[in-house]
């Protein structure tokens, strides 16, 4: 029989990579609802045409990285390879227009077919945060802030740069896009078969490349902060302007773009290099024109999304896990009171573990290797006596103590 293992580029999460995982969603969750945001929760799947119409039919993910298939119904169903499409079909289909503005936060994991490596994986884990509902730059300024205090909290600002750009509103932008076009058709012969192919349909994504030679000729091309028009360059200085006065830096990147047609204005990313090649942390921007293309009425947004792998690996401020009360039960009787004891203690507040079997000696090894603070030791000569042995695992000190002080002397220990 072959040896079962993982599927490739999916992962197990357990031990101290979960507790890693679970420190990132619970700062985040906090700090956004710090910030107003209520929590959303949606499904792993949604019909092909939310992520195929969205992300644009031409565009690598659809193309290449999303996981398709159709189900026993005959529906054509994709698994999710971001949220942002999924959270504007709850905005559509849950009938919320006469709710706005609406601030989400979501996490969970999320599939793109591509190469695995380190922090990027086929099924990944994600924070996710959006502003439904507001035109005004101010949403651009809160939107880039919590994704700032989210790394403050997790101890990361200070490894982390926010790149930003603006892509102008879709006047500004359509004539960058012919600027781009007129100069990438000069320069066609020398482009690789990816940004030929992107040249007819996503002339900005060109301005992604990795491929060398395309870097050579991006390094001239037009900048879009050159095809601005007043309404665009007065925006993005409302945002610079917010982020000034919130103190929190900024490069600005005048190649940081997002080449689908509904992105407008910020374009951001924090990045950091703290991982090998620097790579964004949390990435996202404005979408103004996304839920207008979904079927919905015309509604501004903007938003987020932070890998929650690439997050755990560089957060260095994880707690440490709570440190159990052991119990350890001796004989039948022990075993039936050890049984309510641990459940009273647990609705106490306290983190208990009760081996189920073995000697006391193997017993307080399993306790020592969980790195409890405390054993409680019951047998017969303890019931009798109505006491618990309560054994100090630090300092190896230990005391009788009575069955209904249990609780008060455990919270004498120190943690």
């Amino acid at each position: 029989m072959a040896k079962i293992q993982p599927v490739r580029g999916t992962h197990d999460i357990v031990g101290e990579t979960a507790a890693r995982h679970g420190h990132v969603v619970a700062a985040a969750r906090d700090c956004a609802r710090r910030y107003g945001f209520g929590d959303i929760d949606i499904p792993i799947f949604e019909f092909t045409p939310v992520f195929a119409r969205t992300m644009g039919e031409g565009s690598d993910v659809v193309r290449k990285e999303m996981y398709s298939f159709t189900d026993r119904g005959g529906e054509d169903i994709t698994l999710r390879p971001e949220f942002t499409a999924g959270i504007c079909r709850a905005f559509i289909s849950g009938g919320m227009q006469q709710d706005l503005p609406l601030k989400f936060f979501a996490h969970g994991p999320a599939f793109r077919y591509e190469r695995p490596q380190k922090g990027r994986q086929r099924q990944f884990n994600q924070i996710d945060a959006e502003i439904l509902g507001v035109a005004g730059p101010g949403a651009d300024i809160e939107i880039i802030a919590l994704g700032a205090e989210i790394l403050h909290d997790l101890g990361l600002l200070d490894r982390c740069v926010l790149e930003l750009n603006t892509l102008g509103d879709p006047d500004s932008r359509r004539t960058y896009r012919d600027a781009l076009v007129a100069y990438f058709s000069d320069h066609k012969d020398a482009l690789s078969e990816d940004s030929i192919d992107r040249l007819a349909r996503n002339p900005l994504r060109i301005l992604d490349s990795k491929d060398e030679g395309d870097r050579k000729i991006v390094r001239d091309a037009p900048l879009m902060a050159d095809f601005l028009n007043s309404e665009s360059e007065d925006f993005f200085a409302a945002v610079c302007e917010g982020l000034d006065v919130l103190e929190i830096a900024y490069n600005l990147n005048p190649r940081l773009v997002r080449g689908l047609d509904y992105y407008t204005h910020t374009a951001f990313e924090f990045v950091t290099d703290a991982l090998g090649a620097q790579g964004a942390v949390i990435a996202g921007g404005r979408y103004d024109g996304l839920i207008e293309m979904l079927g919905g009425p015309s509604t501004p947004g903007i938003g987020w999304a932070g890998g929650i792998e690439r997050l755990a690996m560089l957060a260095d401020n994880a707690p440490a896990p709570e440190r159990p009360i052991a119990l350890v039960p001796l004989g039948e009787a022990a075993e039936r009171l050890a049984l309510k004891m641990c459940h009273g203690l647990r609705r106490d507040g306290f983190v208990v573990d009760m081996a189920f079997r073995g000697n006391l000696s193997r017993r307080l090894k399993r306790a020592n290797k969980l790195h409890a603070r405390a054993a409680l030791i019951l047998g017969d000569d303890e019931i009798a006596r109505n006491m618990v042995t309560l054994r100090n695992l630090d300092d190896g000190e230990q005391q009788d103590v009575a069955l209904d002080d249990v609780a008060a002397h455990l919270r004498l220990l120190p943690e």
